[in-house]
């Protein structure tokens, strides 16, 4: 067994053009503040980081390290989830997913995606110049209107955009094992990769890429009402990184887990901050631990109710509070007998 990594947070939350959230610099200094010990840096925030830069130059990435141990600092992974979204949508989005490519992009779904596959080969790149092991994306989503059957799907709808999604993916893939780094996919509605059953669907699609991994997060499984302790069990071969968000799910007599086209605050099932919510943190960090997972965990904060500032403040904590230092020896080693092969033998009557 080995021992969790953090506290670690995610700045995608908090980047702003106000001070401290404008530059990495500053950024780092509040997370370390707050008791952080490592930063998830959005790759497509320019105020924070340059991915082209990142991937042609090693001595760019030594400084963006350099600016984060000043802070006291460290640099967990990459995000691209914005790029990554874009590699697969389907013209239902179009006009709402614009937004997360340039302007000169908007209204052209082709150059679109072809400018999100190269943002994620660039983000291969990056990360190993970086010295990182695993990168965290969204696979996107072909299939996810069709995702209640009615009226009935067409025979070989679901298979077809599968088969697709893998045929975009692949190159993608290879391009992260050619630089030794893990693609990680936040499993997540709204994305073709949704919960287990679609991520095989999935990886049997791309020939079981060892590239091809998972983000745990399991505020999105409860909103899902996925049994999310029993996933780790499944699928932690797989779990290369982790976000720490908790998700709250109170159904009632007039909705349920599509809540009804309802705002966050009014939702059955809705994102809260570490603590405020229903995730069994205990049983999730006992059963990473027990599978040796040894990277980081990382705070996602999102929610509708309690302000950033203090989500931020609170999740630091939180999260330290919950890393199991794993045993170096077993409990119960003070009853060792000292019994050798011999004795062993003799116990059994052989």
């Amino acid at each position: 067994m080995r021992t969790i990594k953090g506290p670690a947070i995610f700045l995608a939350q908090f980047a702003s053009d106000t001070a401290p959230y404008h530059s990495l610099k500053d950024i780092a200094h509040w997370a370390a503040d707050l008791g952080y010990k490592g930063v998830q840096i959005p790759s497509w925030d320019a105020r924070l980081f340059d991915l082209a830069r990142a991937a042609d130059s090693k001595t760019y990435c030594d400084e963006v390290k350099g600016i984060l141990a000043q802070s006291g600092v460290e640099l967990t992974e990459l995000s691209t989830h914005l790029q990554g979204q874009l590699v697969a949508v389907h013209p239902a989005y179009d006009h709402a997913f614009d937004g997360f490519a340039p302007v000169a992009l908007h209204g052209n779904p082709t150059a679109r995606q072809a400018w999100a596959v190269d943002q994620l080969k660039l983000a291969a790149r990056a990360s190993r110049n970086l010295g990182l092991t695993a990168h965290a994306t969204f696979s996107g989503g072909l299939a996810w209107p069709f995702l209640y059957p009615w009226p009935q799907r067409p025979a070989g709808l679901i298979e077809t955009a599968f088969d697709e999604l893998a045929r975009r993916w692949h190159p993608i893939l290879d391009a992260f094992d050619e630089a030794g780094v893990d693609l990680c996919y936040e499993i997540h509605p709204g994305e073709d990769l949704h919960d287990g059953v679609t991520y095989e669907m999935f990886l049997e699609r791309v020939g079981n890429h060892p590239r091809a991994n998972l983000l745990y997060d399991p505020s999105h499984f409860v909103l899902q009402q996925l049994d999310y302790l029993d996933y780790i069990d499944i699928y932690h071969e797989r779990i290369r990184m982790f976000h720490v968000k908790d998700a709250e799910f109170n159904p009632t007599g007039r909705q349920g887990v599509y809540s009804g086209f309802q705002p966050w605050v009014q939702r059955a099932g809705r994102f809260r901050s570490l603590g405020d919510g229903q995730v069994d943190f205990g049983g999730i960090f006992s059963k990473l631990s027990q599978y040796g997972f040894d990277g980081w965990a990382v705070l996602e904060w999102e929610c509708c109710i309690k302000d950033s500032e203090q989500g931020a403040a609170e999740g630091a904590p939180f999260i330290a509070n919950h890393i199991i230092q794993v045993a170096s020896r077993a409990f119960d080693d003070f009853a060792a007998s000292g019994v050798d092969q011999a004795m062993n033998y003799r116990i059994l009557g052989l």
